[in-house]
């Protein structure tokens, strides 16, 4: 009995090749693989970009099985192969770099290859069947890669985004959930560095779940930037190749296999060239990236120490910070969460690039926007996900340090200026820095207030803003010895 065949031979307009009879891609596939050996990550590490190029193959089909220009059976085996991809299977097969020349079409035609291979094992015929069921005649059938790339890099990003904000609202929650531990800790708050009024920690924490709320709903409003599709464009956008019905049937398709809210743009020609929607999503993207950082930065500022620094709250001990210094642990979660950030951060500048660098009919630079977008929201969903299971989750609050930090602080005397006076107030907080005494005792003393009164003032409550000032006692001249030599 003979071996079985190691390669089968494939040819296109450039000659022929050999590829490995078990792969389910094909030569165009092959000579990807030669001239991109850039980036050395395939396409399947953005697992939804493969489910939307399945997605859009198979509402393809669907859609020229509907207007009549491919036959039931073999609409039916594309149709059947796509969703075994869109399932989750074969992914390994999408194997070129996720960078490449050629505006996508390499993206294309992997796509093509795989899912039609996929289909002629399903008709028990074996890979490379062509002449029954071609990548291009059938499985491309009223589409380019114009089209196709730039519709499945939207739908990808969309389907992508939906677990980004998953793990964004689950970060929210759990500052939220810090928020209401901390909300009876007195802190002094900080302006440019320096100390400024009290408030809680629990404020703070607010603070940071409301500004990641702010980015939940910017990310939300700006998903219908994806939205708008050009399927049925082809080549420049004049649907070159395409039956009328076919735009109308494979948007049809598609929003029902995606549960997308896709719309077909009103100038195909121009939604083909334009890049602008990837530009501007990304641009969100990056906002919510700094943000992030910058409720990093302020972490690792709050538990900076933990003898010498702020030391006001502790993050978990992840790892051991120091090959020379022992017991040293240091803020390396929240250092990830930067570093994400500046990426992004770079990678917003790379699609802005890419989207100024189009020319005439067609963007060729979408390979690295779609790279560049894909893999920001994979790592901040990444970073998201270990920011709050692996830091904010375990943050605790060091009370007695807080506790003693207000107690000695002179700007409790800003809450007192409703009462004393501006004048009374600053040279009181003068003589507190001198004497290191409790401004409480000295306005006592000077007799501008009772202990009651400063108590009362000095609340809690009354310090954080949570319970507000209702009247005002009358302002008391200072005297002249307020100031201590």
């Amino acid at each position: 009995m003979a071996p079985a065949a190691t390669t089968r031979t494939e040819t296109d307009s450039l000659g022929s090749m050999e590829i490995p009879a078990d792969a389910y891609w094909g030569i165009h596939t092959a000579r990807a693989l030669e001239n991109f050996p850039i980036s050395m990550r395939p396409i399947s590490v953005y697992k939804d970009l493969v489910t939307a190029l399945a997605m859009v193959k198979q509402a393809s089909a669907r859609a020229n099985l509907e207007i009549g220009v491919l036959d039931a059976e073999r609409a039916d085996l594309i149709d059947r192969a796509a969703q075994r991809v869109i399932d989750g299977e074969f992914h390994d097969q999408f194997v070129v770099g996720v960078v490449q020349g050629g505006a996508g079409t390499s993206t294309n035609m992997n796509a093509n290859e795989v899912i039609t291979n996929i289909a002629l094992e399903l008709a028990g015929r074996p890979k490379g069947d062509y002449a029954y069921l071609s990548p291009i005649d059938h499985t491309n059938r009223s589409q380019s890669t114009n089209d196709v790339y730039p519709t499945a890099v939207k739908v990808g990003l969309s389907l992508d985004l939906k677990t980004l904000l998953e793990e964004l609202d689950l970060l929210r929650q759990s500052f939220l959930a810090k928020a209401v531990e901390f909300h009876d800790i007195l802190k002094i708050g900080r302006t440019q560095l320096q100390d400024a009024v009290p408030m809680t920690l629990g404020q703070e924490f607010h603070g940071f779940a409301t500004t990641l709320g702010y980015d939940h709903q910017r990310l939300t409003e700006n998903a219908y930037l994806l939205f708008e599709i050009n399927m049925g464009a082809t080549a420049i956008g004049t649907g070159i190749t395409t039956h009328p019905g076919y735009a109308p049937a494979v948007l049809r398709h598609l929003r029902e296999i995606t549960g997308l809210d896709l719309a077909t743009a009103d100038d195909l020609v121009e939604a083909t060239s334009d890049t602008g929607s990837f530009m501007s999503f990304s641009s969100t993207l990056k906002r919510n990236a700094i943000k992030l950082s910058k409720i990093a930065n302020d972490l690792r500022l709050l538990s900076s120490g933990p003898q010498a620094g702020l030391g006001e709250i502790n993050l978990p001990a992840r790892q051991a910070g120091s090959s020379i210094m022992p017991g040293k642990v240091n803020p390396v979660i929240p250092e990830v969460v930067n570093q994400v950030a500046f990426s992004v951060a770079g990678a917003d500048l790379t699609v802005t690039m890419a989207v100024e660098g189009g020319q005439l009919q067609l963007n060729a630079f979408e390979p690295i926007i779609a790279h560049s977008i894909f893999q920001s929201i994979t790592w901040m969903r990444r970073a998201m996900r270990t920011f709050r299971i692996n830091c904010v989750d375990g943050i605790t609050a060091n009370r007695e340090r807080l506790g003693a930090m207000v107690g000695s602080s002179v700007g409790v005397v800003t809450a007192l200026t409703p009462f004393i006076g501006y004048a009374a107030s600053a040279a009181l907080a003068k003589t507190a820095l001198l004497t290191h005494r409790n401004v409480g005792d000295l306005v006592v003393e000077a007799g501008l207030m009772t202990r009651d009164e400063v108590d009362k003032q000095l609340s809690p409550a009354r310090l954080s803003g949570l319970e507000a000032i209702t009247q005002a006692i009358p302002v008391v001249q200072p005297a002249e010895n307020l100031v201590e030599s």
